[in-house]
């Protein structure tokens, strides 16, 4: 073929490459949106679509090899944390499986509490009826599908604000309003459909998965379930009910929810470039990491001093306990704060704070604040990294990665989890 044949040849097939591509690009938008939706009449061009998906996906989780030790691996391709459809495909394999914590028990501490939350396309709704029995439902509307309730605090029913259907505190439908001549309708049928909800420690978990089972409060089953043999080790180390919620608080980071659990997982390698403050409370020489089941411990000696006059936020010794796949525990001195990872897009997260103080301190306003603005600090640095980070993925010179051997073998033991649940 003569250049000029070349030539003429490539100009007549751009438009059709572009079309392809522009094809293949909205192949991968839309599919995911098909996926959400039920298979209706059999439609063999839903089922066809999701197959597509599916496999296009796969082939995105085999570009990691979770088999090949730490010192040589490669970390996962930067497709998993910027493809549409790798987002979508996520939601149903990670956070709609397995108990995740959506809340903490001082949320629904008295009957009539309650609070909303979304995970995911999830939107769900957890109250306490005037019995004491934790409930957890969709929190959707079973007439025109319209959110029942918004935000926190004390209900005797649920009144939707759209056309009054209205709820009780254990999900039957009370009052359906204006439906005089309806017929084949039956009331018991109708009302919120059912999560399943249980607690371990200060925690509110809720199941997409499981069949909705009774109650389970503080059910050892439960913990054995969500952490693994680590629950005993948790609750042996300051992680339980006995301290004083304080406050909330919530960024929106313009990040994969992933690139702010990595940044969490990698040994505090980044704590002396990026947090100087933080790292001068700390003996960084004596990090330590343990992985369990699902649940990474890392370990640090503080550099506390401190006396009664002098109380030190960090103590004699951090604890930094990640609960797969997005969770994280940060237990030091007579503080604690956790660490809500929520997907949002796959450029975005939300990530929820909640604060808590050992109940001899709570009145302590001059701790509890300088305590809140360490942490904001800290907060606002891992912000930035967390923003610069994704903005790299997203350019054409990065694939993929190494890991640290010495520090970072919780962050490869994250990715090792996720294949497996992505694989399956």
């Amino acid at each position: 073929m003569t250049m000029t044949t070349a030539t003429t040849m490539a100009v007549l097939l751009k438009p059709m490459i572009s079309a392809q591509r522009l094809l293949l690009f909205q192949t991968q938008k839309h599919t995911s949106i098909i996926a959400q939706q039920p298979k209706q009449h059999g439609s063999l061009l839903v089922a066809s679509s999701v197959r597509q998906s599916d496999n296009y996906c796969q082939n995105l989780v085999d570009g990691f090899d979770p088999n090949i030790p730490i010192e040589k691996a490669l970390t996962p391709p930067s497709s998993w944390y910027t493809d549409p459809s790798f987002f979508d495909f996520e939601l149903h394999r990670v956070f709609y499986r397995g108990w995740q914590a959506v809340g903490y028990t001082e949320q629904i501490k008295n009957p009539r509490d309650f609070f909303t939350g979304r995970l995911g396309n999830v939107e769900f709704l957890v109250c306490r009826d005037d019995d004491g029995k934790i409930h957890a439902f969709h929190n959707v509307c079973r007439h025109h599908a319209s959110l029942v309730a918004s935000g926190n605090g004390q209900k005797s029913c649920f009144v939707c604000p759209y056309h009054g259907w209205t709820y009780g505190l254990d999900g039957a439908l009370l009052k359906a309003t204006r439906m005089n001549r309806i017929q084949n309708f039956d009331v018991n049928e109708f009302g919120l459909k059912l999560l399943n909800v249980a607690t371990w420690g200060p925690f509110v978990l809720l199941n997409l998965e499981k069949e909705i089972l009774p109650q389970q409060e503080g059910d050892d089953t439960v913990g054995n379930e969500w952490l693994g043999s680590c629950s005993e080790f948790l609750g042996a180390n300051g992680v339980d009910s006995s301290l004083s919620y304080l406050c909330r608080r919530v960024y929106d980071i313009e990040c994969n929810w992933k690139v702010f659990c990595d940044n969490y997982l990698d040994g505090g390698y980044h704590v002396p470039y990026a947090h100087k403050g933080l790292a001068s409370g700390l003996n960084l020489n004596s990090y330590s990491t343990t992985t369990y089941e699902k649940v990474s411990i890392q370990s640090c000696d503080g550099g506390s001093t401190e006396s009664e006059d002098d109380i030190d936020r960090l103590g004699s010794k951090a604890l930094y306990a990640f609960i797969y796949p997005n969770f994280m525990i940060n237990r030091y001195g007579p503080w604690m704060d956790t660490n809500l990872v929520l997907p949002l897009g796959p450029r975005k997260c939300q990530v929820i704070f909640d604060y808590f103080i050992e109940t001899h301190l709570k009145d302590d306003k001059d701790f509890i604040e300088r305590s809140l603005v360490d942490s904001e600090r800290v907060q606002i640095e891992d912000t930035k990294l967390c923003e610069g980070v994704q903005r790299g993925l997203e350019t054409p010179a990065y694939s993929s990665g190494r890991y640290a051997p010495t520090v970072e073998n919780a962050m490869h033991h994250f990715h090792q989890l996720l294949h497996d649940i992505l694989k399956e």
